[in-house]
Parts: structure tokens; sequence; C-alpha cells
């Protein structure tokens, strides 16, 4: 592939940039016009089909709903308006990359305005290997909605070269916008895609580039969608500076919104590369570690004039190195250390808990109403029948059968009887199993008989049961005159149980 014939120390001299002649006046136009045509499709007027287009998100637990919320309704902007009313706004903007849900609400609650998924990540933490085109559409796109399903920040979704040819990358973006992404990213690689700033990336020609963007701009006219596209070309470490700044033009007279060229160089080529049509945005990647980019402060790229900055590693890397510090302290025999993770009160605050909890208490039945788990068995608790907070009185416990009734289930006695089972089950299993319970006082509070093989029913009524092996027990249990006893103890609220098999 020839590379275009610029030199890579004088970026005054554009000529051999496809259609433009003049390097001035020509983006004025340009991106006018966008923008113009941005606030027609975000706007849209009365009677269309985008005028107005709004759509509810389902905020997780624990989110703030966002500022753009009037007082009087409870509508968001879509993910797509959102990133684009950022992109307007003054100032460069940060976005860290998500691999995750749980990744990206903690971006949301840091303050952050948008996020990035990395193909990066999700392929590290989905499939623990390699970013090197194992990774499938399918797989990233439910990553996808799992994440922006978590926030109301807008995600701008790594869509890799489009999974194919032009009509793949239309299917791609279809997706995305289904998944609920305010943008995508789409490079010029070629299948199978290697990771940014890594050895052996290779771009398809300019015409197929050119023609993916154009692809993703009919599937979101198509869909009726605004999402953000964000053109990427690798093209600066597969063919040359002076070919990537041709792509990036080329690029956008195809219809991308936003800019980025992959792993530049220096601080002269970043510089050239936002000169490259000033009004369309441009996107800085610092790569954490090592890359081939040099790091610069938000500072220091909005004065080089990029608009957005993303970084594709910090939380991964930080997450696997904290991993591997807490394996090492609990092969030791230890647990980590008390300052290296947040509580447990902070971890169910983080993943919404308290919210939960509060907006449950809406839907709430009497039913559904079981006793605190503090509770266990004392006499607040009406797991048997004693109404909460009222100690029965001496006329009420005069009133109380001295023979408990008991129960039986014939259905499922008779499925464990010595009979049906033909020996399959020990004798023991065709017994009863006698459960009481007292209290503290002295009063009964429960008495009851079951088959002996009805185990997967009892502690639904006797949760303090959850944990013992009663099937080993009855294993065990030899059968003595008048029953024997497999059970005797207290539980946490000082109430008396005791399992007795007949």
């Amino acid at each position: 592939m020839k590379s275009a014939s610029i030199s890579s120390t004088d970026f005054r001299t554009l000529s051999t940039l496809p259609s433009r002649q003049t390097p001035i006046s020509p983006h004025r136009r340009v991106a006018n016009t966008r923008l113009f045509s941005l606030k027609q499709r975000v706007c849209g007027k009365a009677g269309s089909r985008t005028a107005g287009f709004r759509y509810t998100i389902c905020a997780s637990y624990g989110d703030k709903e966002s500022s753009s919320v009037s007082s009087n309704e409870k509508y968001y902007n879509s993910p797509a308006e959102a990133l684009r009313k950022l992109l307007e706004s003054p100032g460069i903007h940060q976005g860290p990359a998500c691999f995750d849900a749980l990744s990206a609400k903690l971006i949301e609650r840091a303050g952050f305005k948008f996020c990035f998924t990395t193909g990066f990540g999700i392929s590290a933490a989905r499939l623990g290997l390699p970013d090197a085109g194992l990774i499938s559409y399918g797989e990233m796109v439910a990553q996808g909605r799992e994440i922006t399903q978590a926030v109301s920040i807008p995600v701008i979704g790594d869509g890799d070269n489009g999974y194919g040819n032009a009509m793949n990358v239309k299917r791609t973006v279809k997706g995305y916008i289904r998944a609920g992404f305010g943008g995508i990213i789409l490079e010029d690689q070629v299948s199978p895609k290697a990771c940014g700033h890594t050895r052996g990336r290779k771009v398809v020609s300019r015409e197929e580039a050119i023609m993916r963007i154009k692809a993703a701009v009919d599937a979101r006219k198509e869909s009726g969608s605004d999402i953000v596209i964000v053109a990427r070309t690798d093209a600066r470490q597969a063919v040359s500076f002076e070919e990537a700044l041709w792509r990036a033009r080329a690029l956008a007279d195809a219809g991308a919104d936003v800019l980025f060229i992959d792993a530049l160089a220096s601080k002269e080529e970043m510089k050239a590369f936002c000169d490259v049509y000033p009004l369309i945005p441009k996107m800085a990647n610092m790569l954490e570690g090592g890359g081939k980019t040099p790091i610069f402060t938000p500072m220091e790229l909005e004065e080089l004039g990029y608009k957005l900055v993303v970084y594709p590693l910090s939380l991964l890397g930080v997450s696997i190195g904290a991993m591997q510090d807490a394996l090492s302290a609990i092969k030791g025999g230890r647990i980590p250390s008390p300052g290296s993770m947040p509580s447990f009160e902070e971890l169910k605050e983080i993943l919404g808990f308290n919210t939960y909890y509060e907006e449950e208490k809406r839907y709430a039945t009497k039913s559904s109403q079981l006793p605190s788990p503090k509770s266990g068995f004392s006499s607040s608790s009406n797991e048997y029948g004693v109404q909460p907070g009222i100690q029965p009185d001496k006329e009420q416990r005069s009133q109380i059968p001295e023979n408990p009734v008991e129960v039986f289930i014939p259905e499922v006695y008779d499925k464990y009887s010595g009979e049906s089972t033909k020996g399959y089950f020990p004798a023991a299993w065709s017994r009863k199993l006698r459960v009481k319970i007292t209290g503290k006082d002295g009063f009964v509070k429960l008495d009851i008989r079951i088959p002996a093989g009805f185990l997967e029913g009892i502690t639904n009524v006797v949760p303090a049961l959850v944990g013992i092996n009663l099937k080993s027990l009855l294993d065990e249990a030899t059968l003595e005159e008048g029953g024997k006893q497999l059970l005797d103890f207290q539980d946490t609220g000082g109430d008396r149980i005791q399992v007795i098999l007949e």
C-alpha cells in the first residue's frame, strides 16, 4: 500500500489529502454543516420521528438520577444525545475504560461523565484471553448490554473492526444501538485484529476503511438513532503517520463524528492530528504502563486540541494487582488487610443493597414479611403462628391442647414407606421425625411429626436446621424402643430444638 506523499516534518502541506484544497475555510464549512445536521438529528422537527426523542433508563440500585432530568418528569436523554451534549460542552472530558457492570458503576460513582468499553479488558475479564481477535461480536455486545444497563452515563462501545465487511459493520452498529451504547469505536484493522500498541497490526485498504464508516452511518440512519461514530485508524503503526493523517480526514468526510489515531508516537504528531479538521472532536488514548504514545495531563491534551481522553488499563490493571496481593495473603493463612479493601457495609452500599431494601418496602405484603434472622425462634417470631410482640397469657396457654396435632403427608410418606422403597432407603427412613421447639419460658411453640423421608421441606418449617445433615443422622441412627433423639440444642434465640426419630 502506498502512503500519501506528505512530509512527516512539514504538516502544513496538505495538498495530497482528499477533497479539501484549502486547510482553513473548508474545515469551518464541514464543521458547521455537520453541527447543523447533528441538531436536526437530535432535536428533529415537529411531527418527525426523531422529534423530542427520549427514552427511559432503568438505573441500577444505588445510582443517582441524572441531573438532566427535569423536576416534573422521569426521563433521561438518549445515551447518544447525552454524549453529543458532552462533546459540545467546553473543556476536555476523561473516560476510564470499564470491562463489566461493576467497573462501570464505580466510574459513574467517581463522577466521570462517560466511560468506554475496552476489548482488551472484556477479553481478559470474560475469557481470560488476550485481545487478539478471539472475542466475538456476540460476547462483546452481551457484555456491553450489561454495562449500559448498570449506569446512567453514556458509554462508548469498542466495536473493534466491525467483525467483518461493511455488512457486518451495519449489524454491529445496530446491535450496539439496541444494547444502549451512546457511541461506538470502529477501526480499520484486518481480521483477526491486534490490540493497539502491540505488534502485528495491519489495516484494510483505504476504500474498505471508508466504506466501513459509510456503512455505520447508514446503519445509524436506518435505526433512527444518533449514536456517535468514533473512527479509529491504526495506520500510524501499520503504514505511516502520513497515511494515518490521510485516513483521518477521509473518515471524517465519510461521516465519522470523532476521530482517533491510535499509537501516535510524539507530541508533534498529536498536534498535527488535532489540526486536521480542528472543529471535529479528537480522542486521545493514554495507555498506562508504557505504550507508544507519551502520557500527558488532561490540560496538556486540551491545549493540543483533544476533546476526549480515555484510560484503557487503569481499572483492569489495579484489579489484577489487588487480586494477586489478596491471593498471596490467603495462601499464607491470612486475609487481606482491612485497609486494602472496602468493609462489608461499604461493599453493600456500592452494590445498592440499602437502596434495594428501601425500595423493597414499597412492595412488601404481609405474607412476604419474614422474621428477622436475628430473632431466631424467639417469642416475637410469627414463624409458628405466634403473633409478633404478643406473649400468650395463662388463659391462652390453658386452651392449647396437651397433645399437639400431628402433621401427615400421606403421599410423601407412602413414597418412602418400607414397602415402596424395597430396601432402597434405610429402615429409619420409613419412620417419623418429631420436631419439637420449646421457648425459654417453657411454652411449646411447635410440636409436629413428619415422615422421615420428607427432609427437603423441613428446613422451610425450621430454618435453624439449615446446614445440619439430617440424612447422615438418619443413615447412622439405630432404632430404639420409644424413639431415638437425633438433635437437642438451643438456637441463637434461646429456644430448645429437639428432633426425635420415632
